[in-house]
């Protein structure tokens, strides 16, 4: 049960045969799967049956917990085929069961496929939409649920956050999540739009509802998640997202977890850190970049993604000490097997002042993958730098700056990030103090090696995994010795 999961009961791990029907069914009649369901869906003057399976419980839970509306109905069973024989109906005005009967129509649907020809659709046809004064709520198809991540929504995915894991949910819960969050407050405002904090089920959410402006990062932003197995406890976990009209006007809003503590940068402003909370969190950000960075193989698989935004603003802070990795908007993906780039559809650009030289002076190669992941890389030296100077070493910490903060204005041009770093080749400064603390001073030598002009020189995000965990062994060892 859902209050089991809670008060953290093991999940269900067995799967069972489901029957599959719905209009994209790849894998034939029959689908595996924690849990089965049926829906119904209304979507203009038809009705959609579907039939199907959850790759994983806990998205099931998120599913099956929300209620019927008028639009839309879905019921779960556990067991061999125990959808065969369900039948759905929307609930009839005025009454509050549901009553059934047989489905009469059916159309076959698998999950990722149907999220993909959905996705086609938007990108087909999104600019029509974003235009289309008289569309209502409820004529888009807005709401595509996926992968629920590691924590918020009552912790519910502590226990089950492993590397590469996660599926996308079947295109069936559209707008009944986003239907029910209430906004609470806004919580952030930049260029992109604006972040609140919502409830949904009493649960809280981050919703992020992006500026007209923007959109294409909300598009790309959604392919993501919707198309990748990308779940892991330093990833930002996606709950849904959704594309609407209200009051003549379009909203598109990516639901997601809810982090109290902010961004890095936020957090970085008015916290400092010792040692051990250094380097937990300088791990969990590499951990999640690793994570990224790396192409896995097989049915719980993922392509390898580089992020091209890392920055501390784009980093949250966990309740645990450690960060995960926001705003997918600009992100790359690359198919080793068939040396597949998909750089996406959005002009936007980096941050100026976390640029690598080689974005900077344009002697990027842009049609080659590893070149992202070097960018990446110089970014995050960076990040480790912001969070280094905010912790406390023989009772000194420095106030924090951002990278840079010495040498360029505090909106800089591109041609002033170019000149002091492409020209001058300068690099941020690494106090003194830091060299009588061995922790900063391991720090220092990582990040200096995140920094190289020659973006091959640079360290791997693995490599700079590794080496932070040996830096915090070691630093167990001493607190051991003591």
């Amino acid at each position: 049960s859902f209050n089991g999961i809670l008060m953290g009961k093991p999940l269900i791990k067995e799967e069972h045969q489901c029957v599959c029907e719905g209009s994209s069914c790849v894998t034939g009649r029959r689908c595996m799967g924690h849990q089965c369901f049926s829906s119904l869906t209304v979507s203009g003057s038809s009705q959609v049956y579907q039939k199907g399976c959850f790759k994983v419980y806990e998205q099931s839970t998120l599913t099956c917990k929300t209620p019927p509306s008028r639009e839309q109905i879905v019921e779960c069973c556990h067991g061999h085929l125990c959808n065969m024989n369900s039948t759905v109906q929307l609930p009839v005005k005025g009454t509050s069961r549901l009553p059934r009967m047989h489905l009469k129509h059916s159309l076959r649907c698998g999950c990722i496929s149907c999220v993909k020809e959905f996705l086609l659709r938007i990108h087909t046809n999104q600019m029509e939409r974003l235009t289309s004064r008289d569309a209502e709520y409820g004529t888009i198809d807005g709401l595509i649920a996926s992968n629920v991540g590691e924590s918020t929504l009552a912790d519910l995915l502590d226990h089950s956050c492993t590397s590469g894991s996660g599926s996308g949910l079947p295109f069936l819960v559209q707008r009944t999540v986003a239907r029910q969050i209430t906004l609470n407050e806004c919580v952030g405002k930049g260029r992109y739009g604006e972040v609140w904090r919502g409830q949904w089920q009493g649960e809280s959410v981050a919703v992020k509802i992006f500026s007209s402006r923007d959109e294409k990062s909300w598009f790309r932003e959604t392919e993501i998640y919707n198309s990748v197995l990308l779940r892991h406890e330093n990833i930002l976990g996606f709950i849904a997202s959704d594309m609407t009209s209200r009051n003549s006007s379009t909203q598109l809003w990516l639901i997601t977890h809810f982090h109290e503590m902010g961004s890095l940068y936020d957090y970085l402003q008015l916290s400092t850190l010792d040692a051990s909370g250094c380097l937990r969190m300088a791990l969990s950000i590499a951990s999640g970049v690793a994570h990224l960075h790396v192409e896995i193989f097989g049915t719980q698989g993922k392509p390898a993604i580089a992020h091209r935004d890392l920055k501390s603003k784009n980093i949250l802070v966990k309740k645990n000490g450690q960060c995960c990795i926001a705003d997918l908007g600009l992100a790359v993906m690359h198919f080793q097997d068939t040396n597949e780039l998909d750089v996406g559809n959005n002009p936007k650009v980096g941050t100026k002042r976390y640029m690598a030289p080689e974005v900077l002076d344009d002697s990027i190669q842009m049609d080659c993958f590893e070149s992202f992941k070097r960018v990446d890389i110089w970014a995050l030296g960076l990040v480790l730098w912001e969070i280094a100077r905010r912790t406390v070493s023989n009772g000194i910490v420095e106030d924090y700056k951002p990278p840079f903060h010495d040498v360029v204005p505090t909106d800089p041009s591109f041609e002033d990030m170019k000149k002091v770093v492409c020209v001058d080749q300068q690099r941020p400064n690494i106090p003194n103090r830091w060299f009588s603390d061995p922790t900063l001073t391991s720090m220092a030598k990582l990040m200096k090696e995140c920094w190289y002009q020659n973006p091959s020189a640079r360290l791997t995000a693995l490599r700079i995994k590794k080496t932070l965990t040996k830096i915090d062994n070691s630093l167990d060892k001493i607190k051991t010795d003591i």
